[in-house]
């Protein structure tokens, strides 16, 4: 678990030590970061392509999962939305692009169909026919390296990445909210606090919930936790260019610990560099605190 968050921070450290001169480098890197996010969108659809037995108890899946991120997901937005009430919408000097509704709703549809080209290039595939997860994190690791080279060369200052209050508060709300909407949801289905505190304490990490959830509560159930922290990206993945100008803290806090990782080059592609560390240090903070909560609470079982 720490060794997958070393090896995350990794490329983003190795690559804030490069200094470059060249503004037609950097304006290169800039562009092939923001081709790097289809790959891995593309090769996100081809694992959910490759998942097993995904047609056998279907029912129950879509409505654990349908409740269960519909109350997390909508806590988390309204929370996260209160947190913002007040803050002005961030400006081109902020390093956000001027973009018009419509192309912030293109983007976002855009991204999706990526999504879905990938799935079905995997449903024609043979299951696992391609190493997937070893492809996305080659991708990852050199987007995040690009991403660090830019952060150094953006003027930005350790001092604001790693001393950020902006990521603390949304990494606290994100945590309250999530337990808040999967107690609501756990009433509803009838489970125990401990198990809907459980489904709600990975943040997104979904390949951390499935093998944990599914591992002390069953199969059915921890397939329920890898797709409802599944949508969640899935939303994210959606909304971030919807929302970043107007409500930065749910663009960053609605995909949670993949604020680190695979929504990372999203906010920073929606928002401009200077989201980076606030979608950084908030990640990292969630990512450090779903294992143990998880693990916490399904010790009660």
């Amino acid at each position: 678990m720490f060794f997958d968050i070393l090896l995350i921070m990794l490329p983003l450290v190795l690559g804030y030590t490069i200094r470059l001169a060249s503004q037609t480098i950097l304006k290169r890197l800039q562009w092939l970061t923001s081709q790097m996010v289809y790959l891995i969108l593309a090769l996100m659809g081809i694992g959910l392509a490759f998942i097993d037995n995904l047609d056998q108890h279907i029912l129950q899946l879509v409505q654990t999962v349908a409740l269960f991120a519909s109350c997390i997901c909508g806590c988390n937005l309204l929370a996260l939305w209160w947190q913002d009430r007040g803050r002005p919408p961030l400006q081109e000097e902020d390093g956000l692009v001027a973009q018009s509704k419509w192309q912030m709703m293109a983007e976002s549809l855009r991204m999706a169909l990526v999504v879905v080209l990938g799935f079905g290039i995997g449903w024609l595939l043979e299951p696992n026919s391609i190493p997937v997860h070893t492809w996305s994190n080659w991708a990852l690791m050199l987007l995040l390296f690009f991403i660090g080279i830019q952060m150094r060369n953006s003027g930005m200052t350790l001092r604001q990445i790693l001393l950020n209050a902006w990521a603390l508060k949304i990494a606290a709300t994100l945590v309250i909210s999530s337990w808040i909407g999967g107690l609501i949801a756990g009433v509803v289905m009838g489970y125990p606090w401990y198990q809907s505190l459980a489904l709600s304490s990975a943040f997104g990490w979904y390949s951390l919930s499935g093998i944990l959830v599914g591992g002390e509560l069953g199969p059915i159930l921890g397939s329920a936790a890898f797709l409802n922290d599944l949508t969640r990206e899935l939303l994210a993945i959606v909304l971030i260019p919807l929302l970043m100008r107007r409500h930065p803290s749910a663009a960053i806090g609605l995909g949670g610990a993949t604020a680190l990782d695979f929504t990372l080059p999203i906010i920073q592609k929606s928002g401009g560099l200077m989201m980076v560390p606030i979608a950084v240090v908030s990640g990292f903070i969630l990512s450090l605190l779903g294992p143990l909560l998880m693990l916490g609470f399904l010790a009660l079982h």
